[in-house]
C-alpha cells in the first residue's frame, strides 16, 4: 500500500465478546489495524477487570486508540459501578446549566479512570413526540433552547475532564414513532421544519462537539433514497458543507435492523464513508466486522472510495485521539465520593410532581401495584425490579404489594375498592394502551418513560429514571423527607 493510502480498518469501530481480550480478537485488531472499540455491558465486569481490558485494548490498538461506550445517564449506562448519572430529562427538569456541566465532568472523571476516552453522549435529539419509543427521557426536553443549553453545558464539563463527547443522532431522532434498532423510521418533514427545530442543537453546538453520531432515519423530503447515515445530502451537504463541521462523524451501529436488513454491512459501510462519515460502528461477529473492512478495501481498489476521502477521515480520527488520549487516572476516595453525592443531588433536583401529587401518610393502608421484572428493551438495560420498588416503602406500616407479570394488562376492575391508598408503579419504557385510561390510582409513580404520565389520569411523580440516586430521591419523597421541585421539560397534560 502506498504512503498516501490508508488502511480501511482505521475507519471501523468494532465491538468484542466477553470481559477479556482473547488472543484471536487481539490478533484481529492488530491484523486489520483497528483503532476503535465500543464496549457494552457484556464487556464490563469488575472495575479492575475493565481497567485491564482497556489496557489490553490500548496495547493491541496503539497509543491512538479510541475506546468508547454509551454513558448517557439514566437508563443508558454501561459502567454501572461508577457513580450513576441522571438522565438528560432529569437534568432538563432540574433546569440548571451549572449542574449539567458538573454532571458531565463527573461522568468523564469516572470513565477516564477506566481507560475510556470517547463517550457517545449527550443526546441532542429534541423529544417533541410523546410516542417516541426510544428517546423519551434520554432527551433534555422538547425545545431547542433547553436541549442546546443543557447539552452544551454537559459537553463542556465532559471535555474539560478529558473525555470526548458525541452528540446524537443527526439530524434528529426526537420525532419518530419507530425504534431504528428494530426498523427504519421515516420523518416526513421539510428542510424548513428541520431547520426550525431538530437541526438547531446540532447547528448551535457544532463548534463545540468533537464528534457527531448519525441517525438511521429517512427524511424523504431531504433525501428520498437513503437514511441520514448513508446520505450525502445530509452528511456531506448540510453537516459538512453548510455547517462547515470538521469534527468526526460516526455512524450509529450498522447492525441495527434499520440498516442491516436493507443494505447489509458491506454496502452500508461504503455508502456511509462516501456520504461523509469518518467511522462506521460495525458490531457483530469477527466475520461480520471483517465484511465491513473488506468492503471498504474493495471499494478503494475499485475506485468507488477515494484515498483522499479515507485520509481525510483518518486525519479527523487522529486528531480526536490526540485531543482525548486514553488515560488511567486514579478515581477513588474523596473525588469519587463527591461525584456520587453530586449524582444523587442531581437526581433529586429533577424529581417532579404533577397534578397535585402528595405522598400518603406512612400509617395509611396502602396498596402498590408493580411489575415483577422488566427485561432489557435492546437499547437500555433491564428496568427496575419489583423488589426495588418495594424497598421504597420501608417504614410504611400497612402496605399490600400486588406483583404483576405484565402491568400493561391490568384490568382496573380487579383492584379492590376498599379504601386503601392505591399506587401504580410504572417501571418499563413502553407507553400504555387505551386500557390504562380507565385506571384510577391515587398516585402514579413513573420510573422510566415520563410520557406514561399521559396514559394514566392520576396525581403523578416522575423520577426520570431508576438508578440508585433516582430511587433514593423518590423514596425520600414517599417518606416525607424530600421535595419534588423539578419542572417537566416536556408537556405532560
Amino acid at each position: 500500500m502506498s504512503e498516501t493510502a490508508f488502511h480501511p480498518g482505521r475507519l471501523v469501530m468494532v465491538d468484542i465478546q466477553g470481559k477479556r481480550l482473547d488472543a484471536a480478537t487481539a490478533a484481529f485488531l492488530r491484523d486489520n489495524r483497528i483503532r476503535a472499540v465500543c464496549l457494552f455491558r457484556k464487556n464490563l465486569g469488575t472495575e479492575a477487570e475493565v481497567r485491564q481490558l482497556t489496557r489490553d485494548l490500548r496495547e493491541a490498538m496503539g497509543p491512538d486508540a479510541l475506546i468508547g461506550l454509551d454513558q448517557e445517564g439514566g437508563s443508558v449506562v454501561r459502567a454501572t459501578f461508577l457513580p450513576q448519572p441522571p438522565s438528560a430529562m432529569a437534568l432538563g427538569a432540574a433546569g440548571d446549566e451549572g449542574l449539567a456541566e458538573q454532571v458531565g465532568a463527573a461522568v468523564a472523571r469516572g470513565l477516564r479512570g477506566i481507560g475510556i476516552n470517547w463517550n457517545f453522549a449527550p443526546v441532542t435529539d429534541i423529544n417533541n413526540n410523546p410516542a417516541n419509543p426510544v428517546i423519551a427521557e434520554r432527551s433534555f426536553g422538547e425545545t431547542a433552547d433547553t436541549v442546546t443549553r443543557l447539552a452544551g453545558a454537559w459537553m463542556k464539563g465532559s471535555m474539560a475532564a478529558g473525555v470526548a463527547c458525541c452528540i446524537k443522532h443527526f439530524p434528529g431522532h426526537g420525532d419518530t414513532h419507530v425504534d431504528s434498532h428494530l426498523d427504519l423510521p421515516t420523518v416526513d418533514k421539510s428542510r424548513a421544519e428541520l431547520d426550525a427545530l431538530e437541526l438547531k442543537p446540532f447547528q448551535a453546538l457544532r463548534d463545540l462537539a468533537p464528534s457527531i453520531m448519525t441517525a438511521h432515519i429517512v427524511y424523504p423530503k431531504i433525501d428520498p433514497l437513503y437514511p441520514a447515515t448513508l446520505s450525502r445530502t445530509l452528511l456531506g451537504g448540510i453537516l459538512r458543507d453548510e455547517y462547515g463541521y470538521d469534527g468526526v462523524v460516526i455512524t450509529d451501529a450498522l447492525m441495527m435492523k434499520a440498516i442491516a436488513e436493507r443494505y447489509g454491512y458491506a454496502k452500508a459501510a461504503v455508502l456511509a464513508i462516501n456520504a461523509g462519515a469518518d467511522m462506521i460502528l460495525a458490531q457483530g461477529s469477527l466475520d461480520e466486522q471483517a465484511q465491513a473492512i473488506h468492503a471498504l478495501q474493495d471499494a478503494l481498489t475499485r475506485g468507488d472510495l477515494s484515498v483522499e476521502r479515507g485520509r481525510q477521515a483518518q486525519a479527523r480520527l487522529d486528531k480526536l485521539a490526540r485531543d482525548f488520549p486514553v488515560r488511567f487516572d486514579d478515581y477513588q476516595g474523596a473525588p469519587r465520593e463527591a461525584d456520587d453525592r453530586l449524582m444523587r443531588r442531581a437526581w433529586a433536583a429533577g424529581l417532579s410532581a404533577l397534578r397535585g401529587a402528595v405522598p400518603p401518610a406512612t400509617d395509611r393502608p396502602t396498596r402498590v401495584l408493580v411489575q415483577d421484572e422488566v427485561p432489557t428493551d435492546g437499547v437500555s438495560e433491564a428496568g427496575p425490579t419489583g423488589a426495588q420498588v418495594r424497598a421504597l416503602f420501608e417504614g410504611y406500616r400497612d402496605v399490600e404489594f400486588v406483583s404483576l407479570a405484565d402491568i400493561a394488562a391490568l384490568d382496573w376492575a380487579t383492584v379492590p375498592a376498599d379504601g386503601r391508598f392505591t399506587i401504580v408503579a410504572s417501571t418499563h419504557r413502553a407507553r400504555y394502551g387505551a386500557q390504562a385510561g380507565n385506571w384510577r390510582p391515587d398516585l402514579h409513580l413513573v420510573l422510566w418513560n415520563p410520557f406514561q404520565a399521559l396514559d394514566v389520569d392520576a396525581p403523578t411523580v416522575i423520577s426520570w429514571g431508576y438508578a440508585d440516586g433516582a430511587l433514593a430521591a423518590l423514596g425520600d419523597w414517599l417518606q416525607g423527607r424530600g421535595q419534588a421541585g423539578g419542572q417537566s421539560p416536556v408537556t405532560l397534560n
